[in-house]
């Protein structure tokens, strides 16, 4: 083989691994670029509204979005469709072992407290509820204040489904619960439907500036709840979420498998920026990392304070 066939030779190898190297160069930063993320749908109006606000912030950056059930956003993340999800529980033992077996370190960040809400048709008589009366329910062993009614998800494989699972230690629901495909059909079916309760994320009901929600609610009844009988009864108020008074709230987290500081991680450090936590508050969640304000009360003394 002559010099020129060698030199040639060498220059295609050469070029086919700059190649090789390129493929696998990140093509995103924190602020520019394109990523695909996968979000429980029980909180799509929340992160509708920060993607958005992102996406115009940073011109050269577009975050884009799937929503669906929680248990299809944890397998989008195993199983390589997406390398970034929002979700209401951590990740479980075996997820964690598929991480080790990656030899990447989740990124796991709590963004809010949530709350799952529980509405009612206009025609239920009763409008308050214990955890107990909710395992009665997703039984079938309901009281007689609330025989035959019905239960309505949004997925049947809903985190909210998961969550109220957990919250009453049973592992079967009654043939009297029904899934839809979305908290969307949810909503609908209880403003067309009597003696039914629906079961949806409290960001749904909470977005002052949403008019379409503030006339579904003068259809429907949000339910109070109480860990017991004995206990005081509350309803999903932003209050009482970050009281932890409400017994269903739950917590959200940003999950990602992200091995570089690119779009995920901006899009992430934005929902806990200012102008992200303003947003949660706006949906009536409660943003994880709040604020402190400090308040220095002066002696009785200091005030001029005449004791009587």
């Amino acid at each position: 083989m002559n010099w020129k066939n060698k030199n040639w030779l060498l220059i295609v190898f050469l070029l086919t691994l700059i190649g090789c190297n390129n493929s696998n160069t990140p093509t995103d930063t924190p602020t520019t670029g394109e990523i695909t993320i996968s979000v429980d749908e029980t909180i799509e109006p929340l992160i509708d509204s920060e993607i958005n606000t992102f996406n115009k912030i940073y011109r050269y950056a577009k975050v884009k979005v799937n929503y669906k059930s929680e248990a299809e956003a944890f397998n989008d993340l195993i199983n390589g469709k997406t390398r970034l999800i929002i979700v209401s529980r951590k990740l479980n033992k075996d997820e964690h072992k598929v991480f080790a077996e990656w030899e990447i370190v989740p990124k796991v960040t709590k963004i809010a407290y949530d709350a799952v809400a529980l509405i009612g048709s206009k025609d239920l008589k009763d409008s308050t509820l214990t955890i107990n009366d909710i395992k009665m329910l997703l039984t079938g062993k309901a009281t007689a204040s609330f025989k035959n009614t019905r239960m309505v998800f949004d997925n049947s494989s809903s985190s909210t489904v998961f969550f109220l699972k957990q919250k009453t230690g049973i592992t079967d629901l009654s043939k009297q619960c029904f899934a839809f495909n979305s908290n969307k059909a949810v909503i609908d079916y209880l403003s067309k439907n009597n003696n039914s309760i629906g079961v949806i994320g409290v960001n749904w009901i909470s977005d002052a500036d949403d008019s379409t929600h503030l006339s579904f609610l003068k259809s429907v009844k949000v339910l109070e709840i109480a860990n017991n009988e004995y206990s005081d009864y509350y309803k999903p108020y932003q209050a009482y979420i970050a009281l932890k008074a409400y017994p269903l709230w739950r917590e959200i987290y940003i999950i990602s498998k992200e091995a570089y500081t690119g779009l995920g991680t901006g899009f992430t450090a934005f929902i806990a920026s200012d102008r992200g936590l303003r947003i949660i508050l706006k949906f009536g969640l409660v943003p994880a990392t709040m604020p402190v304000r400090l308040v220095e009360l002066k002696k009785n003394e200091d005030l001029n304070i005449k004791q009587e």
